[in-house]
């Protein structure tokens, strides 16, 4: 079936390659989201801290923020469906020592950060990887509708993976989990096995040849890119870090408990599946529509900060699911749709820089915020941060807006 034949919503799986490698990263992010409910879970078991639950997660987004320019540009030299066929690989190996060592009783703290650290380096080469692999497996087009559709592969597999690993670990144990991970990468190494790309690698590879800088340097010499890459950089290190606010939103101003927790993260996948849905039926991306995008989830922001009822909450939490999402999607596909394909690796290294690179810092900087003045506190934050960043690129978009025009 032909792209043409397929509904608008779902255009890129018309895209044979397309379909073989969201098919099967749809299993994958399942199992996927299940290590991360089961290694959370294991580190809090070992060490009952929460402060050693965030240095965990910190450690996994370290690699980014200090190599991830030098991993976009190596993808950028070689062949992108090899480089992702050996990132999963890797991955999968890592979820089955994991496994391998909790269901032998020898596992440690300690060796979960090192698993941490080795996941965060597959990482570095996976994420532009997977980012640049979208453009050779669709048109320019439907850019913007196969991100949609990712998007929403990658947030369905949210509400699934949790649900599942939590019964597997309260039935079975947390290391069994652990290997259903390891599995779940299988039909996606098939997929990627079968894909075949009409460009000779040999030609591939001549175009994509470049210093880890000039990733950075191809941002911030193109000003509409340069845009984006603040406002994603703002909203990143701000605005994403929910992990640090929700549950302070749920216990201390709600007086709630795990379950209330658990509907505000629901909401919040909830939402950004309405907004990859949303956005999957888009077929124009542009730097203002961004910009709205951005100054929408401000507001969402502080919709949730103000909102005096549980049920209140959860509705502005989906909200803000929404708008998240649809900023994410449209800042790659813009990412995409004005780089040259010689330069996606680096360029998408770039945005993997501020988008997962300031984790380590966000997360804790807004716990910090939370822990001092409340969670209220922290949504706010967020939602003026955005609110200035958009300000701050508002002139050069509304240029680039009016030049488009004329």
């Amino acid at each position: 079936m032909t792209a043409a034949k397929w509904p608008r919503a779902l255009r890129s799986m018309g895209h044979r390659n397309y379909r073989l490698f969201i098919t099967g990263h749809a299993v994958s992010a399942i199992g996927t989201w299940m290590q991360r409910v089961a290694q959370d879970w294991l580190v809090f078991d070992l060490t009952g801290s929460a402060v050693v639950l965030g240095i965990t997660v910190a450690l996994q987004f370290l690699p980014m923020l200090f190599f991830g320019l030098w991993g976009g540009a190596l993808v950028d030299r070689w062949n992108r469906r090899k480089v992702i066929i050996v990132t999963q690989a890797l991955s999968m190996v890592l979820a089955l020592i994991l496994a391998a060592v909790v269901l032998t009783g020898r596992t440690s703290v300690e060796l979960v950060f090192v698993m941490s650290v080795a996941l965060g380096f597959v990482t570095v080469f996976d994420n532009p990887a997977r980012q640049a692999f979208i453009a050779e497996v669709t048109i320019p087009q439907d850019y913007v509708n196969a991100q949609a559709l990712a998007s929403m592969v990658h947030n369905v597999g949210r509400l699934v993976g949790p649900a599942v690993a939590g019964t597997m670990i309260a039935v079975v144990g947390v290391g069994w989990a652990f290997a259903v991970n390891a599995l779940s990468f299988i039909p996606l190494l098939c997929g990627l096995a079968l894909i075949r790309i009409d460009k000779p690698d040999d030609e591939a590879r001549s175009q994509r040849s470049g210093s880890v800088l000039e990733g950075l340097i191809y941002v911030f010499s193109h000003s509409e890119l340069r845009a984006c890459m603040i406002l994603v950089a703002v909203i990143s290190l701000f605005g994403q870090n929910f992990r640090a606010v929700l549950p302070v939103l749920a216990k201390e101003t709600f007086q709630g408990d795990a379950q209330t927790y658990g509907w505000l993260t629901s909401a919040l996948g909830l939402g950004a599946i309405i907004g990859a849905l949303i956005t999957a039926a888009t077929e124009r991306v542009s730097g203002w529509w961004l910009l709205i995008a951005g100054l929408s989830f401000a507001i969402a922001n502080a919709l949730v900060a103000v909102s005096p009822w549980l049920w209140l909450a959860i509705m502005t939490v989906l909200l803000l699911g929404v708008t998240n999402i649809i900023f994410n999607t449209l800042s790659r596909t813009l990412m995409l749709l004005k780089t040259d394909q010689s330069m996606h690796g680096r360029v998408m290294a770039v945005h993997g820089l501020v988008f997962l690179g300031t984790t380590p810092i966000g997360m804790p900087l807004l716990g910090w915020v939370c822990d001092s003045w409340g969670a209220p506190a922290g949504m706010w934050v967020s939602s003026l941060t955005a609110l200035v960043a958009a300000i701050a690129v508002w002139p050069v978009l509304r240029r680039t807006r009016l030049g488009g025009a004329r």
